[in-house]
């Protein structure tokens, strides 16, 4: 104790001196907007090189399983593409893959993940690309299994975003039989589950049902998988159902992605924003 008391007398200084431009660097950071905006691209960088080194060595031991996975999602796609003008009649596990490519205002772009949380309360998505490779914010991120997140935060090289898993983001989904579409979001506990609400009580639903896209957004196309439903009940006085979803992704072993690009967004946000301002024609 002595000794530590004598190192902070010799050293008071140059401690005061440290405390105080810590303090200094912390108010800068915080009021000053552009300084904050260099020091997070600056750290997200860092940690990003840090998550794509370490996500290369995972990547070595991993190349059988995602053999696999590319062979079983090149077989789909030679499946529909043999099939040519025929009517298709696929399975569920692989019509969304034709619905994807027959709409034409929707590019997409390969990635692959560098960084993934699954068991917090929020839960983040990292990828190897970025602003250099047309990654832009409010992208959707799509796994061959089905939807996965949103890119929210872009730097040149790398990006970020919110996955399933993030009880901040919600998704516009529908009951793929009926067409009823609700808002589906996580509630924190299985990683393998989400809710899906605002479903009338009156629509009939069985267990196993396909839950997909709304396309009532200008991130995801309609009909990508989302999930099946695994169990559902009707609260008492209430116009809803309780409905549980199981997710078609897991989480805890997805690689590779597509971040999807609307070319179309902003025109389709130009003609809204005149019907939200009043200045479109009468």
């Amino acid at each position: 104790m002595r000794s530590l008391l004598r190192f902070l007398v010799r050293n008071y200084a140059f401690l005061l001196f440290l405390f105080l431009e810590a303090v200094s660097l912390v108010l800068v950071f915080s009021y000053n907007s552009f300084q904050r905006s260099r020091f997070l691209n600056s750290a997200n960088a860092a940690s990003a090189g840090l998550y794509n080194a370490t996500s290369s060595v995972f990547q070595y031991f991993e190349l059988s399983r995602v053999n696999q996975q590319l062979a079983s999602e090149n077989a789909h796609l030679r499946t529909l593409l043999s099939r040519g003008n025929q009517e298709l009649n696929v399975p569920e596990t692989a019509e969304f893959l034709s619905e994807e490519l027959a709409d034409s205002s929707f590019i997409y772009k390969e990635a692959r993940i560098i960084n993934n949380s699954i068991n917090k309360q929020q839960n983040y998505i990292t990828i190897d690309k970025g602003l250099r490779d047309g990654i832009k914010p409010d992208q959707g991120i799509l796994a061959p299994e089905g939807v996965v997140g949103v890119v929210t935060s872009v730097s040149k090289s790398y990006a970020a975003g919110l996955s399933l898993l993030n009880p901040r983001w919600s998704i516009s989904a529908k009951h793929k039989k009926t067409g009823y579409y609700g808002s589906l979001h996580w509630n924190g506990e299985n990683y393998r589950q989400a809710e899906l609400q605002e479903i009338p009580i009156h629509v009939n639903l069985i267990q196993g049902d396909t839950i997909v896209t709304s396309g009532y957004s200008s991130i995801f196309p309609e009909g990508l998988l989302i999930g099946t439903i695994s169990e559902f009940d009707k609260p008492q006085g209430e116009n809803y159902y309780n409905i549980t979803v199981q997710l078609a992704v897991d989480f805890k072993s997805i690689r590779y992605v597509h971040v999807i690009e609307n070319v179309k967004k902003q025109e389709l946000k130009a003609v809204e924003d005149e019907v939200k301002n009043g200045t479109g024609s009468n």
